[in-house]
């Protein structure tokens, strides 16, 4: 066997190990990232509190007072 034939099969075997290596740490982080809560920018947390508020003011809401029923208050014609 030819130097370079040696130097190609270790080169390769090598390169390949990394690849493995690559794509097992890869997999590992993302499995480590998927159990961390996501970060919510700031941005989305004052719309958070800002919707919050509103539905606290609309639950409260009574709305304009109700008219009277039937003949209460009206002229009958």
């Amino acid at each position: 066997m030819s130097t370079y034939a040696i130097i190609m099969i270790v080169g390769v075997t090598v390169v390949g190990g990394g690849w493995i290596a690559y794509f097992l740490w890869d997999r590992q982080q993302r499995k480590e990232e998927a159990q961390q809560p996501k970060p919510q920018s700031a941005k989305l947390q004052k719309t958070k509190s800002e919707l919050s508020d509103w539905a606290k003011k609309m639950a409260e809401f009574k709305g304009p007072p109700k008219r009277p029923a039937g003949g209460e208050g009206t002229q009958d014609r």
